[in-house]
């Protein structure tokens, strides 16, 4: 049998830590191995204890900080740290040092996996702006899960351990005083899930899940969301943005990057329940023409009833790769707007646009890894990333959120 060489899982180890990484983590080396570490900052000499270990490469928790970094700060809320809820991961991190930890994440991966160089890199002059309302209460929408008590809290970081909570103060105001948590005496025992909205029209909603169908429990079945100058009626499991401020900046960052025009051709592709395909409708006006694409039967359903004074936009249920390899839509185009899910829009996708003869794509990103590959593709096609910029929807969190302007070469 060959013996182990490195440190075990539940091992502590002293480390000095290096650049950040995605996912909330930051680098470290140990004996020439790398590590990647969980509330730790980059210049900080810490103790870690290994949560992980895998062929190449170690997961670790900074439990004890020998030295520390001037961007650390003392966590808001008790229930952020090693081993404690996994839904944040930047609570030790200084709100301005947050943008900046975001910022790098994406240039790193636009080096690592777009291919960029470094000048093209700083061309774009990224910077991750905060959103109105500060790094807490905004989330909108929680989900939390149940333990085999009945007991309704979150989830620590790659498990399905349920920590008890008595508060998340991420949540929205309206969402933190409703009667769902263990503290308040609550339990879910016939649940898997308990979901929670609080809407920008007023509306608070709690829903339980139970062997995967939703189940309302108080509220509304249905809710408002203000964006775009109108008011829009969603189910409650439908998608919507989590910070109430994240709809209005990101159609604002779009029509600012794609410029539309009366008359103009435009593309809405992942369109969700139409938010873009609104604003875009609104810019091309009655003679122009918007043609919106989404796979959810729920999108589809939202956006047809949300959009209908609106005629010149068209709603395609169709998976987006479907819709264009089968000509399920077609051109010419001017515009579109891609606002892909995690994994990006991919090969197949990208491809297709760069031949359409649109003269921008405006990319609305929410997986920096994701976006770079599709970067590299976009090149590869001869499209130049011209213009990017980034956002923080999710403060607290290692998630980021970006819009960048493509055009041909």
């Amino acid at each position: 049998m060959q013996e182990r060489t490195g440190p075990g899982e539940a091992e502590r180890v002293e480390l000095t830590v290096d650049a950040v990484a995605p996912g909330g983590h930051c680098v470290a080396r140990l004996d020439g191995q790398i590590v990647f570490v969980r509330h730790a900052l980059p210049g900080e000499r810490v103790i870690a204890e290994i949560t992980e270990v895998n062929r190449g490469f170690l997961r670790a928790d900074a439990v004890s900080v020998l030295a520390a970094a001037p961007q650390r700060v003392s966590p808001p809320c008790p229930y952020a740290g090693p081993n404690r809820c996994g839904g944040c991961d930047l609570q030790h991190v200084a709100p301005e040092a947050q943008l900046e930890w975001k910022a790098e994440v994406v240039r790193e991966q636009l080096r690592r996996l777009g291919h960029l160089t470094q000048v093209e890199v700083d061309a774009l002059g990224l910077r991750v702006e905060p959103l109105p309302g500060g790094t807490l209460g905004w989330r909108s929408r929680v989900r939390y899960a149940v333990d085999a008590a009945g007991r309704a809290g979150l989830l620590k970081h790659r498990s399905h351990e349920v920590v008890p909570v008595d508060r998340c103060l991420i949540a929205h105001p309206a969402i933190q005083t409703l009667p769902v948590l263990s503290g308040d005496g609550q339990r879910w025992s016939a649940a898997e899930a308990v979901e929670t909205v609080a809407s920008t029209g007023g509306d608070v909603a709690v829903q339980t899940v139970v062997n995967g169908t939703s189940f309302a429990e108080q509220g509304p079945s249905t809710v408002r969301e203000l964006a775009v100058g109108r008011e829009w009626q969603l189910p409650v499991d439908a998608f919507w943005q989590v910070h109430p401020a994240a709809a209005d900046t990101l159609v604002g960052a779009v029509l600012e990057l794609l410029a539309p025009t009366a008359g103009e051709r435009a593309w809405d592709l992942y369109g969700g329940a139409g938010l873009f395909a609104a604003a875009l409708a609104d810019r091309v006006g009655p003679s122009g023409r918007v043609t919106m694409v989404e796979a959810s039967q729920s999108g589809v359903a939202a956006a047809r009833e949300n959009l209908t004074d609106l005629t010149q936009v068209e709603v395609v249920s169709a998976k987006v790769e479907v819709a264009l390899a089968r000509r399920r839509i077609t051109g010419p185009v001017d515009l579109v707007v891609l606002d892909p899910p995690r994994t990006g829009a991919g090969a197949e996708v990208v491809r297709a646009l760069t031949g359409t003869g649109a003269r921008a794509v405006a990319y609305v990103a929410c997986d920096p890894a994701a976006f770079a590959r599709d970067v590299r593709i976009f090149a590869e096609a001869g499209w130049r990333l011209v213009e990017l910029r980034g956002y923080d929807l999710f403060p607290m969190t290692q998630h980021v959120e970006c819009v960048g302007l493509f055009t041909p070469a």
